[in-house]
């Protein structure tokens, strides 16, 4: 007869989502986006924030870790997409659409371009609304979360960059 081997279930503790103390209580990475490319980048930090890095992944559960992005302003798209990405909103009434390139949107509110990316590779829950809020986005190279001594992301967790075209200057 097989023995059935026992499996981790993140459990949640208190009225938080995840783990406060303990082996399991979430980690702070600092990532710098300078010359990253959005996609590629968006897919190591939507892994990070919902905790599928760590062997005690649960789908309800939160599992994740903050993550403190610099110089979001700085990010790159591959081929032509600075003037073909379309970023739609609708205000909710009728013929409210409004769209955006990807220049224009990097000039108005540089760091949503790497949050709707994100998102875009989240389960779209309200757990994933929860786990959105780790997501901690700045256009400089300072941050205020010092005191949580962020650390550089693993090796296992970061993907190679590409070389893309930065946007170009007018």
């Amino acid at each position: 007869m097989l023995q059935q081997q026992k499996t981790y279930q993140a459990k949640q503790s208190g009225p938080h989502f995840f783990e406060t103390k303990g082996p399991n209580a979430p980690k702070w990475f600092v990532v710098d986006a300078k010359d990253q490319v959005v996609g590629r980048l968006a897919t190591v930090l939507a892994r990070i924030i919902t905790g599928k890095h760590k062997t005690t992944y649960t789908r309800h559960a939160d599992a994740g870790d903050f993550v403190v992005v610099l110089n979001a302003d700085k990010v790159v798209f591959t081929r032509t997409k600075w003037d073909k990405k379309l970023y739609r909103d609708h205000t909710g009434y009728i013929s409210g659409l409004k769209t955006k390139t990807a220049k224009e949107m990097l000039q108005r509110q540089p760091t949503e371009i790497i949050r709707r990316a994100v998102w875009g590779m989240t389960n779209g829950s309200s757990l994933a609304r929860h786990q959105m809020k780790k997501l901690k986005l700045f256009t400089a190279d300072q941050h205020p979360h010092a005191a949580q001594n962020p650390q550089p992301l693993p090796a296992g967790v970061k993907r190679r960059t590409v070389v893309a075209k930065p946007i170009p200057k007018k």
